[in-house]
């Protein structure tokens, strides 16, 4: 299995933008028993409340989404470009319907405490819920928000410190 060493969140030297906006993430939730990951490709990484933190948003239809709302901590992996089939593949297709591992062949690895990540990864931030809350439509102030959404499937926003952050050696 690849060897990670823990940084702080403060070392990491990534651009957020292009972590979560180019590159993606592998956001995954559940313990060693059941869990499930979705690709993302929007959220942020900040200071909230004096902790380093994601901003991660999930739509309540998504097969994560059971498992975000029952745990409270996940995972964001990130991976180099060779691995953009195996994210492809995680964001159009639901764990309802397949078994994501078994079809990417991604490896799942597991904190001390059972939070589920992928040894493939090269960056994996722990994240521990703080905040959630529903998106909702009379919240948009600017109309372009509103295509990105087909009736009442407003995402869910998690506000989650980063406790802890793994990088590949």
């Amino acid at each position: 299995m690849p060897k990670f060493k823990i940084i702080s969140p403060s070392a990491i030297t990534d651009n957020p933008f292009t972590l979560i906006g180019k590159d993606w993430a592998l956001v995954t939730a559940g313990d060693r028993n059941r869990f499930n990951t979705m690709t993302v490709s929007w959220g942020g990484t900040g200071i909230m409340w004096n902790k380093p933190v994601t901003f991660t948003f999930i739509r309540p239809q998504r097969y994560t989404f059971g498992f975000m709302e029952e745990n409270g901590c996940f995972s964001m992996s990130f991976f180099d470009e060779s691995f953009r089939k195996p994210l492809s593949y995680c964001g159009s297709h639901s764990g309802r319907d397949v078994d994501k591992v078994q079809e990417t062949g991604l490896t799942p690895a597991f904190t001390e405490d059972g939070v589920p990540y992928f040894a493939e990864a090269r960056l994996v931030l722990i994240c521990k819920k703080l905040y959630v809350q529903h998106m909702r439509e009379d919240c948009i102030v600017e109309g372009f928000v509103k295509q990105n959404y087909n009736g009442d499937d407003y995402h869910r926003m998690y506000v989650s410190e980063i406790t802890s952050v793994l990088s590949k050696e």
